[in-house]
């Protein structure tokens, strides 16, 4: 999700990032790391295994995808609001970050881990392309983290295989997710610009998902 708003930090890779975005980016990647964590081993049944040695490969595949996923969605939002002359700054909103930690233990998932606020005259146009910028970037990971599924299969080996499924999984879905016209979600942003590049982004996004989670490859055992 993108919002308006402002600050000034330290240029990283041609952006700028202050030590409090930098501080609520940290902090959203680790949280939705240990919820996803939390709830693909199956909520308040996870916490022997994430307490065991398998423990730290559990919250790393999360945090390389679920985390990954999350974050790069938001700084692509920042990306694209900052080639617009815009002031943006993502701000975690940590009140919904202990949501998705809590729901995760009860075997459901509730992630909206923050926004980034974004200040400056924009057109319809110009808006609707800083809200597409992250489901478009999820769409991109999918599509990336596809060959590891395809490698995990080939080789037999459990770790990759989790890692590709969920990676997948995990990108699609919140590329869908955003895009629906509700609310706070992109999709609303993405839709009062254009509805035709809305909805064949969202056709794709949804059409994608479901194929994917009823192609009968898992994503929840480890």
């Amino acid at each position: 999700m993108s919002r308006r708003h402002g600050g000034r930090g330290v240029a990283i890779g041609g952006l700028q990032f202050s030590r409090t975005e930098l501080r609520d980016l940290l902090v959203a990647w680790l949280a939705l790391g240990v919820a996803f964590a939390v709830f693909f081993e199956g909520g308040a049944g996870a916490i022997a295994a994430l307490l065991s040695p398998v423990g730290i490969v559990l919250v790393g595949i999360s945090l390389a995808t679920a985390g990954v996923a999350f974050l790069l969605h938001e700084v692509a939002h920042k990306v694209v609001a900052v080639h617009y002359d815009q002031i943006a700054e993502f701000r975690a909103d940590h009140g919904m970050l202990f949501l998705a930690v809590m729901s995760a233990f009860l075997g459901f998932i509730f992630a909206a881990p923050g926004a980034v606020h974004h200040r400056g005259r924009l057109t319809p146009r110009e808006h609707g392309h800083i809200a597409l910028a992250g489901p478009a970037v999820n769409l991109g990971l999918s599509v990336l983290f596809a060959p590891v599924l395809v490698v995990g299969f080939a080789t037999q080996s459990t770790i990759v295989s989790v890692l590709g499924a969920r990676g997948v999984a995990i990108n699609l879905f919140l590329a869908a997710f955003n895009l629906i016209p509700y609310g706070p979600l992109d999709g609303k942003t993405v839709i009062g610009w254009s509805k035709p590049v809305w909805a064949a982004c969202f056709v794709v996004s949804a059409v994608a998902t479901a194929g994917f989670l009823f192609s009968g490859v898992g994503v929840y055992a480890f």
